[in-house]
């Protein structure tokens, strides 16, 4: 048997994206080293900073902060001065990497793959197996890299953006409805909508207990635990309280019988009542996945989603880049009648379904 022939170019090109990609993870660890110690906020509007004034203003040693500069510059993140020998963080990397409050703040989001690494023998032994790991069986990193990465997104464009382009929610969370936030993680979503809506009344739901601690305490100090509530439930068991609106936030794909959380959601429903699904944004076909966007979908899927809807019962296992017609096909058996894509990101699907 012959060794198929090589085609030089198409081998270095294809060497210079796999270069490229470790070069990537490499640069996480240091961005996550940057955000940890505060350095890109050392450096957010300051100017142009010798490494011994970064190192200062962050309490760092100036030998370890040259050399993690000198990384930042070497991968764009940070712009170096010869004539001075001086480094700039540009406005426009401040918010990115330095100001929390942003909408597209991604330092945390690292920490999600580190939790991926740790957690590679487990995942190994699922491939093997066709075994589900739980969500709650996974390194702790995972929990608060999935909180702070999805609440930027949220606070972004859930009050703003998603939450105007569902039929009248807005004006009947303005009179005042309940809410039903399920599969709610660290709460960041429930808290944000009871800040903006104080005549409506949220409660939060979750399997994962640390998450729903987690949740209670943002809601203390965020100053709404008058009129939000955390509780450990399945989505298929939370009490009836005649919702007007019931969210999933980047939670139905988790989980192990979507169609069965979409049927429970129905039941206790009001009448009038809508459900709002945020997804990751995904087209139907796998050929329309192709970016980098859809690449970090596929790769957390294989390792969370899957892995925890296996372990969920594995019914039916939709997967992170499910596409809007499988996810309107959960609501049809669900019994639900309308079904539309409402608003969409680059990032998010934003579906709402109503009887």
């Amino acid at each position: 048997m012959h060794a198929p022939a090589i085609d030089q170019a198409k081998l270095d090109s294809f060497l210079t994206r796999a270069v490229g990609d470790l070069s990537a993870g490499y640069g996480g660890v240091m961005v996550s080293l940057g955000h940890s110690l505060g350095l890109y906020k050392a450096m957010a509007g300051a100017g142009p900073l010798t490494a011994r004034e970064v190192a200062s203003a962050s309490g760092c040693a100036e030998r370890y902060v040259r050399e993690w500069l000198n990384s930042q510059v070497a991968g764009g993140y940070v712009t170096y001065h010869a004539v001075s020998d001086t480094y700039e963080l540009a406005p426009e990397q401040a918010l990115v990497l330095a100001d929390e409050d942003s909408p597209v703040f991604l330092p945390n989001a690292w920490k999600v793959p580190a939790s991926m690494w740790f957690d590679e023998a487990r995942a190994v032994e699922a491939f093997r197996t066709g075994t589900g790991i739980a969500w709650g069986e996974h390194d702790d990193r995972l929990y608060c890299g999935v909180a702070a990465f999805y609440r930027t997104a949220y606070r972004g464009s859930l009050v703003s953006s998603w939450l105007p382009a569902l039929d009248g929610i807005v004006e009947r969370l303005r009179s005042g409805i309940t809410v039903a936030d399920v599969g709610c993680g660290h709460g960041h979503s429930t808290i944000l909508m009871a800040e903006a809506f104080p005549a409506s009344r949220f409660h939060g739901f979750d399997v994962h207990e640390a998450s729903i601690e987690a949740a209670r305490r943002h809601a203390q100090k965020a100053g709404v635990a008058d009129r939000v509530r955390f509780e450990v439930a399945r989505a298929t068991e939370y009490r009836d309280e005649r919702y007007g609106l019931i969210c999933f936030f980047d939670s139905l794909h988790d989980m192990g019988d979507p169609t069965a959380a979409a049927r429970h959601a129905a039941r206790v429903l009001a009448d009038d009542g809508t459900v709002m699904l945020v997804e990751p944004f995904a087209n139907d076909r796998v050929e329309d996945n192709i970016s980098p966007v859809a690449r970090i979908y596929y790769a957390a899927s294989t390792t969370l989603c899957c892995a925890n809807a296996i372990a969920d019962g594995g019914a039916l296992v939709l997967g992170a880049q499910a596409g809007e017609s499988r996810l309107a096909e959960v609501f049809r058996k669900a019994g639900f009648t309308r079904f539309r894509r409402a608003a969409e990101t680059p990032f998010n699907l934003i579906l709402e379904a109503r009887r």
